[in-house]
């Protein structure tokens, strides 16, 4: 009878804790007369009770059971072991967290820093944000570890290697594994072979419940095409781009001689520069019958702004199309040329850098809480293309140096704190900075002088960016907001909520009805304007999102990561069209080219890539199917000597500017 009693009181107990309020029939339970079990002579009943006996508040069942699954999984056949792995991360951080809401700090600390290892190279940043947890409080108070104990993780695994995981389960019994698998791990479970190991940024998707709340906001509809009666559309009209095309494959060597003085002048480069130019744009013609015809034959339909665009003044539109007719045509055949700029004796204390639309203007945010703007043309007369930040103490900031020679640069002072971002307009007359003291400030380049401080964000803002018609701008912060803004009122117009973390980059659609945000949640995100609306998420990346850029036909979105991985979308699906791998480090900037062809990326790694987009998003749909990750082809890699790539820039002609700052610990 008392051994019967205490099966009563153990399912009574396992009952109420799954939440059965029936105490009436809880009590009858506990006192229930039965038939007596012989449990010395039933060992299956004997060991079942006998995990239930042992109490819910013994931290070592998760240290135990973590140990075994872990020693398992790591002797398992090669085949399959690369999948079962992916069940120990969402292990260890839920029984890690299971430990800390019971009140076993201390136990938890001690298995956090035992097998946080093992997860280190993919998961650092999670696990930063997951070591500050010492207490039931901060498990409710941090947004992203309540969001991770209320959803469940999405594994892909094959049947096998799912059948091998459940019988290890049933053998060892271990009811705390157990508990965290079911509770916090959806399988996807797929026939056939296990997946590749190149696939495994794939597999494993961020948070169960997010990813349905993605799948819901990328049904919702979005127009990204571009904008009617725009100066493309005008240009394509009236047929100036096909006869600029007849007459540059008819040209004579004058025209060519002419076109070159034009860019050299835009670039502010020296000759050398100019017979790069030359060259390319013979390649281009001799390439022209090879080249594929260009993504935007499949654009989408012409939208109208949400927002009032401003007035272009009449001289800018024509130097605009002028621009516009003596573009070169870029393809995988006739790669760019590549103007790049180089900060030297920075001393690292460069955080950001900017090139206008015509390459004349450089500017660059520095720690000191300064913003140095260079003119190409004044500075190509005294120092080429090298960029000279005089910090040294000696040399104050005065309009001439010491040794009597004028400074190259406009220094522009009123920020408090590290400049982390800065946006010429797309005139260039106009510059805008972002700052550690949580500030925006708009500057003249013509008049050398602070025009507006804008201030809304709370934290520090890691980047703001111009639109394309410029007037409006957008922000991005550390306090994981996006925000639009108009030149002409000092509170933003729109505030665009929902990342878990730090926003770390933005991006404008060329229809302005839309910005992209990049973060440290792992995720992209793409927000109507004119409603602040969420419209879609892009889920994927395995570390956070330093960089976006947006396809001149609206069409598709490229973004980098931490980790040297970028990743291109289609923005109507919100799929990921293929993952591109190359770089080793951080990419920093990323850059289309005017007709969309070329995808450009800078990197920590002290290299400019060249992708080909046209073929990647030209591929039949067995193709696509396929997943194969290496679609994108690498034109080319461009190597720095020891400088990594802070910025990149298409110019409207097609001239590719890149910036960055010398290091000499590399």
């Amino acid at each position: 009878m008392d051994n019967m009693q205490a099966v009563n009181k153990f399912v009574a107990a396992y009952l109420k804790k799954k939440g059965f309020k029936d105490e009436q029939f809880l009590e009858d339970l506990q006192n229930k007369d039965s038939t007596p079990i012989d449990i010395q002579n039933d060992p299956d009943i004997a060991k079942f009770i006998q995990h239930f006996s042992r109490s819910d508040d013994d931290p070592s069942r998760y240290h135990e059971g973590y140990s075994k699954l872990r020693s398992w999984t790591y002797s398992s056949l090669d085949l399959y072991k690369h999948e079962l792995l992916r069940v120990l991360y969402p292990v260890f951080i839920h029984s890690f967290m299971d430990l800390v809401a019971k009140g076993h700090v201390q136990e938890a600390r001690t298995f956090f820093n035992t097998f946080r290892e093992d997860h280190e190279m993919i998961h650092l940043r999670d696990l930063q944000k997951l070591e500050g947890v010492v207490s039931q409080s901060h498990l409710e108070e941090m947004e992203f570890a309540r969001s991770l104990r209320q959803s469940k993780v999405n594994i892909k695994i094959c049947q096998y290697s799912y059948d091998l995981l459940l019988q290890y389960l049933h053998k060892m019994q271990s009811t705390a594994m157990l508990g965290v698998i079911n509770e916090h791990i959806n399988f996807q479970v797929t026939p056939g072979q296990p997946c590749s190991i190149s696939d495994d940024a794939e597999v494993v998707s961020l948070i169960g419940n997010c990813q349905d709340i993605a799948n819901q906001i990328n049904q919702k509809e979005i127009h990204c095409g571009l904008l009617e009666d725009s100066l493309e559309e005008r240009l394509e009209k009236s047929g100036g781009l096909l006869s600029d095309s007849e007459k540059t494959e008819g040209e004579a060597k004058e025209g060519d001689v002419e076109e070159t003085k034009k860019r050299s002048v835009e670039s502010g480069k020296q000759g050398a520069s100019t017979k790069k130019l030359k060259k390319d744009k013979a390649v281009n013609a001799t390439a022209k019958a090879a080249r594929p015809e260009p993504i935007t034959a499949l654009a989408a339909p012409r939208v109208k702004p949400e927002l009032p665009l401003p007035v272009m003044p009449t001289e800018v539109e024509q130097s605009i199309l002028e621009d516009l007719r003596t573009r070169v045509q870029l393809s995988g055949a006739a790669l760019p040329s590549v103007s790049f700029y180089t900060f030297v004796n920075a001393h690292n204390g460069l955080n950001c850098s900017s090139i206008s639309h015509d390459g004349s203007l450089v500017a660059g945010g520095f720690s000191d809480s300064s913003l140095k703007v260079w003119d190409m043309a004044k500075l190509g007369q005294q120092t080429a293309t090298v960029l000279q930040n005089e910090n040294d103490p000696s040399t104050s900031e005065h309009v001439m140096s010491p040794n009597g020679v004028k400074r190259s640069y406009t220094l522009f002072q009123g920020h408090s704190g590290p400049v982390y971002s800065a946006s010429f307009s797309p005139l260039g007359d106009f510059i805008l900075s972002s700052s550690a003291d949580t500030t925006i400030r708009l500057w003249s380049t013509k008049l050398n002088a602070n025009l507006v401080c804008y201030k809304g964000h709370n934290y520090p803002i890691w980047d703001v960016q111009f639109s394309p018609v410029g007037h409006y701008f957008a922000s991005s912060s550390h306090d994981r907001t996006a925000r639009i803004w108009s030149m002409d009122r000092i509170q933003p117009l729109r505030i665009m909520a929902g990342h878990l973390s730090d926003v770390d980059c933005v991006q404008w659609h060329a229809n302005c009805n839309y910005i992209a945000t990049g973060s440290s949640d792992k995720t992209v995100r793409l927000w109507d304007v004119q409603s602040g609306e969420c419209v879609r998420i892009f889920i994927g990346h395995r570390s956070m999102i330093l960089s976006l850029a947006m396809s001149p036909d609206g069409r598709y979105m490229a973004s980098g990561d931490e980790d040297g991985m970028i990743m291109m979308w289609d923005l109507s699906s919100g799929r990921c069209i293929t993952p591109l791998i190359g770089h080793t480090s951080c990419v920093w900037t990323l850059a289309y080219s005017c007709e969309g062809s070329l995808l450009a990326s800078g990197s920590a790694d002290c290299t400019v890539k060249l992708w080909d987009v046209t073929t990647s998003t030209k591929l039949p749909r067995s193709e696509e199917k396929s997943g194969n990750p290496n679609r994108l082809r690498s034109l080319k890699t461009l190597p720095t000597k020891s400088t990594p790539v802070y910025s990149l820039r298409f110019s409207r002609r097609n001239l590719l500017f890149a910036a960055g700052a010398l290091s000499k610990n590399l």
